[in-house]
C-alpha cells in the first residue's frame, strides 16, 4: 500500500499537477485551506504533509500558515512536514522549521527534487517509527516505576521479583539518586504484604536526639514534652514494610537497640517495659560504604548481616549505557504532558550532550534537569542550553582539528589582549610565546590591540 501524503494548497492548477506527478508512488491528499487540512489529517493520519505558508483567508500573509504547522505538530508530533515558500520568503522557511517543520521548497517546485525530499522524509518518519516501537518493547523490560534496558537494571528487576515472594531483610546500596527508594516500594508492592502500609525513615535526616523516639515510639512522660503514648515508625508498620533510608547513619547506640529488635521481632517503647511483638518487614538502604564503615567501628558487622541477607546494589546511571536516553524520553513525554507543552523531542546536540554528561546525581538529576528544561523551553525540541549542559568546546565541534586550533588561538589570543589594554608585552609574557611570535599571530588573525 502507497504511503499517504497530504497537500496542503489553495493553487487549484498545482495541486493537480502534483497529484497526477505523485501518484504512481503515493497515496495523495489535498486540501486547499487550513481547516479542511487539518480535518483530513485527523482522519486519514498521513506521514508528510507538504504546506504552503500563503494560505486563505489571506495568501499573500504566512499567519495562516504556520497556525496550520502548529496545529499538525500538536495532533502528531512525527509528522514531517515540508513548507513550501516562495524565493523571496527563505526567512519565513527557516522560521518554519525553528518551530518544528522538518524541511522547505522553493516554488517553482522541480518535481523530481520534491519526490526525492518526499522520499526522504517518508523513509525518516518510518525509521522513528521502528524506533519508538523498539523503545516501547525495551520500556516493557522495566519494573514498576523504573525503566532500564541495561543489563545492570536487568538483573535489578529479576532480583526484586525474586525476594518480593519472601520476607527476607534486603539491603540495597547505591549512589544518591539511583531509586533506592522506588526499589524498596517496587518490593512491597509484589509482596505478600502489598495490603499493609509502607513506611520510610531517614536515618540521618532527624537528629539523634529524636531519632529513638520515631523509631520505637514513647510512653506518656518518658522525657519532657512526651504529654502522650507514641507509636514509632516501626509499630506503624505492622503488618507492612519498614524502610530504612540511609541505614549507615544510624547512631551506634540505635544500632545496637536495632539489632535486638531484628532478632526477636519485639520492641520496648522508649521509657516503657511491654514487650511489643511486631509483625514486620525490613528493608534498607544506604549509600555509604558499609565496608569501609565497619572496618572504622561507624557500623555493627552483626546489624549487617542482620539486614544484608539479601543485598541490591544499584549501578550508577554513567554505568547505565543507553538507560540514559531511554530514561530522558520517557520522562520528556511525562512532563511536556504534565505542564501542557508542544515539546516534540531533543535535538541532535542535546543527545550528545545527555550521554556525554557524567551524571554525578544519577537519574534524579536527570529528572530535574528534564522537568526545569520542559519548563523554560520556547523551542519544540530541547537543546543543550535548556538542559543546562553545554560544552566549553561545543562550538568547535564540527570544524576539523585545525580549524578548532586556531578557533581557540584566536580566542585566547583575543581575550590576553583585552585583559592587558593591548600591551603586546605582558600579552605575550602570559602566553608563554615572544613578542614577534604575537605580532604575527595578531597579524594573522587580524585582530585589533
Amino acid at each position: 500500500m502507497s504511503a499517504k501524503i497530504l497537500l496542503v494548497e489553495d493553487d487549484e492548477a498545482l495541486c493537480a499537477q502534483l497529484r497526477w506527478a505523485l501518484k504512481p508512488e503515493f497515496e495523495v491528499l489535498v486540501a486547499g485551506d487550513g481547516e479542511c487540512a487539518l480535518a483530513l489529517f485527523r482522519q486519514e493520519r498521513p506521514a508528510v504533509v507538504t504546506l504552503d505558508l500563503g494560505l486563505p483567508p489571506d495568501p499573500h500573509a504566512v499567519s495562516e500558515g504556520f497556525r496550520v504547522l502548529q496545529a499538525l505538530l500538536r495532533a502528531d508530533p512525527d509528522v514531517k512536514v515540508i513548507v513550501i515558500t516562495g524565493q523571496e520568503e527563505r526567512r519565513h522557511a527557516l522560521e518554519a522549521i525553528a518551530q518544528g517543520a522538518y524541511d522547505f521548497f522553493r516554488k517553482p517546485i522541480q518535481l523530481e527534487e520534491l519526490r526525492l525530499l518526499l522520499r526522504r522524509a517518508l523513509h525518516v518518519y518510518q525509521l522513528e517509527q521502528e524506533y519508538r516501537a523498539l523503545r516501547q518493547h525495551l520500556e516493557q523490560q522495566g519494573f514498576e516505576d523504573m525503566l532500564g534496558t541495561s543489563p545492570q537494571m536487568q538483573e535489578v528487576f529479576n532480583t526484586v521479583r525474586k525476594v518480593a515472594a519472601t520476607d527476607a531483610p534486603v539491603l540495597i546500596m547505591g549512589e544518591s539518586g539511583t531509586g533506592k527508594e522506588m526499589v524498596a516500594r517496587a518490593i512491597h508492592r509484589h509482596s505478600r504484604r502489598r495490603s499493609g502500609p509502607f513506611v520510610a525513615i531517614n536515618c540521618g535526616a532527624i537528629p539523634e536526639t529524636l531519632l529513638e523516639s520515631e523509631l520505637f515510639g514513647h510512653e506518656r512522660g518518658a522525657f519532657t514534652g512526651a504529654h502522650v503514648q507514641r507509636k514509632g515508625r516501626i509499630e506503624l508498620a505492622q503488618g507492612g514494610t519498614l524502610f530504612l533510608d540511609e541505614i549507615g547513619e544510624l547512631p551506634l547506640a540505635l544500632q545496637v537497640k536495632l539489632l535486638r529488635f531484628l532478632q526477636e521481632y519485639e520492641l520496648e517503647r522508649l521509657g516503657g517495659r511491654e514487650a511489643i511483638p511486631v509483625d514486620v518487614r525490613v528493608l534498607a538502604a544506604t549509600k555509604v560504604d558499609l565496608q569501609q564503615a565497619m572496618a572504622a567501628g561507624r557500623f555493627r558487622e552483626d546489624l549487617y548481616y542482620r539486614l544484608g541477607v539479601i543485598v541490591i546494589t544499584l549501578p550508577p546511571l554513567r554505568e547505565r549505557g543507553d538507560d540514559v536516553l531511554v530514561l530522558a524520553k520517557a520522562l520528556l513525554q511525562r512532563y511536556a504532558r504534565e505542564y501542557g507543552k508542544p515539546i516534540t523531542g531533543f535535538d541532535r546536540q542535546a543527545l550528545l550532550a545527555l550521554q556525554r554528561h557524567s551524571w554525578p546525581g544519577n537519574v534524579r538529576e536527570l529528572e530535574n534537569r528534564l522537568k526545569r528544561a520542559v519548563i523554560l523551553a520556547e523551542g519544540p525540541k530541547i537543546t543543550p542550553e535548556d538542559l543546562e549542559l553545554t560544552s566549553p568546546y561545543a562550538k568547535y565541534e564540527g570544524q576539523g582539528l585545525r580549524a578548532a586550533r586556531e578557533a581557540l588561538e584566536k580566542e585566547l589570543i583575543q581575550r590576553a589582549l583585552a585583559r592587558h589594554q593591548g600591551n603586546v608585552t605582558r600579552t605575550a609574557a602570559e602566553l608563554g610565546v615572544s613578542r614577534p611570535t604575537l605580532h604575527e599571530l595578531i597579524n594573522k588573525y587580524g585582530l585589533k590591540r
